[in-house]
């Protein structure tokens, strides 16, 4: 019988031969992940820094301190709660901070790419969800629509951001109606993180978002984690940082608030680049994909400006995909295929390999056997770039039995 350790170093064997294009997922720098392996993943640090209920905090207090400190400088905020241990961990504090058993919440709907943290967990606190009208044709809000419906409705809390996300979403636009409102205007930036962090896409808090929630392990090449951002929230500090701990949350994480710091390192020394080059890589492999006659979305509006690639497909056509090492996802409901290209250019593919890519997947879909040539065009690239160090992206030949 194949113990743990099999499981884990076939599974490392099988993600270095493929080509991995889920647009939710990323990889850490060995540097990130040494911090995964500490001590501070034994501890538990509840309470406020420096005033913790446990002894033995003062290196943990320092951390979440640095990790604060990070934050702010790369996302220009003045506050700053690093406890959340998820993005939806995060939206279900912001729930509770912001709104009341009853009251409604506007988001993007789930069929047009919305995460089920704005409607499942939302309703889990107690309100009501609307959707946003959405425009399919410019795959974004339709914000005279949306504007309409939050006179009408008042929500408490509208929530931009989303699952699958190809274009910025009208922060500006509708930030106007939600003050006239009362609506806090949230903008889940899971997915963009790592694109905003670099500079290469719309600043919700400069454009009047009030508060930006976000995992931390897609765009952004972190540790599974969240983090809440927000500017000149005054009396709500209290109140997000009280639902944050002790309300959503006991036991922060500490080893992965760690290995948070050390990406946010990463993302300051290397963070434009990095951005930069992943919006050139997703527009690449949109074009190329659309030259082939796939059915792109977005074809008249440059496509994406984000990681993210949309095209119109099927659970079959994820399935002849995945045999060939090409790993992508059919959003649920729908006859969409969502890709994403943070983590091969994170192993350091650029446009050429973008439009290598699409190639195998057309050559794929039309029945050829490309698993050779994947597995060729993956090991080609096996080094994580934009990093303190260069090391191998996968532990296909560690010895998990230390």
């Amino acid at each position: 019988m194949l113990n743990i350790y099999d499981l884990l170093r076939n599974h490392e064997k099988l993600i270095s031969e493929s080509i991995p294009l889920i647009a939710s997922e990323n990889i850490t720098s060995l540097l990130v992940r040494a911090c995964l392996l500490s001590d501070f993943g034994h501890r538990y640090a509840i309470g406020e820094v420096g005033e913790r209920v446990y002894s033995g905090c003062q290196y943990i207090d320092q951390v979440e301190r640095l990790a604060i400190e990070l934050s702010k400088k790369l996302f220009k905020a003045d506050y700053v709660n690093v406890r959340a241990i998820s993005g939806t961990v995060a939206n279900l504090a912001i729930y509770t901070a912001l709104s009341h058993p009853g009251g409604k919440i506007a988001a993007v709907p789930v069929e047009f790419g919305g995460h089920t943290s704005h409607f499942d967990t939302a309703e889990v606190r107690g309100l009501k969800t609307i959707k946003l009208p959405f425009s399919p044709e410019n795959f974004n809000v339709n914000t005279d629509e949306a504007e309409k419906l939050i006179r009408k409705e008042r929500p408490e809390i509208v929530m931009l951001g989303a699952s699958v996300i190809l274009f910025p979403h009208p922060v500006k636009e509708l930030s106007e109606v939600c003050n006239d409102v009362g609506a806090t205007l949230v903008y889940d930036a899971s997915h963009v993180l790592g694109l905003i962090a670099g500079k290469k896409f719309q600043d919700p808090l400069k454009e009047g978002a009030k508060i930006v929630t976000a995992s931390t392990h897609k765009t952004f090449p972190g540790p599974q984690r969240a983090v809440i951002i927000g500017r000149e929230l005054g009396e709500l500090i209290k109140r997000i940082d009280r639902a944050v701990m002790p309300g959503v949350v006991s036991n922060h994480h500490l080893h992965s608030l760690a290995a948070y710091v050390v990406a946010c390192m990463e993302m300051i020394e290397f963070g434009e680049s990095y951005a930069r080059q992943i919006v050139r890589n997703s527009k690449a492999l949109a074009e190329r994909l659309y030259e082939l006659d796939f059915k792109v979305v977005g074809e008249n509006i440059g496509f994406t400006e984000t990681h993210q690639v949309v095209f119109e497909g099927s659970a079959k056509d994820q399935l002849l995909l995945e045999r060939a090492g090409i790993f992508v996802n059919v959003w649920p409901s729908t006859s969409l295929v969502r890709v994403g290209v943070q983590e091969v250019t994170r192993r350091g593919m650029r446009e050429e390999e973008m439009r290598h890519i699409a190639d195998l997947m057309y050559m794929c879909l039309k029945g050829n056997d490309v698993r050779e040539e994947v597995r060729e065009l993956a090991m080609e690239f096996d080094k994580i770039h934009y990093s303190f160090s260069v090391d191998k992206a996968y532990l296909r030949d560690f010895d998990f039995k230390i």
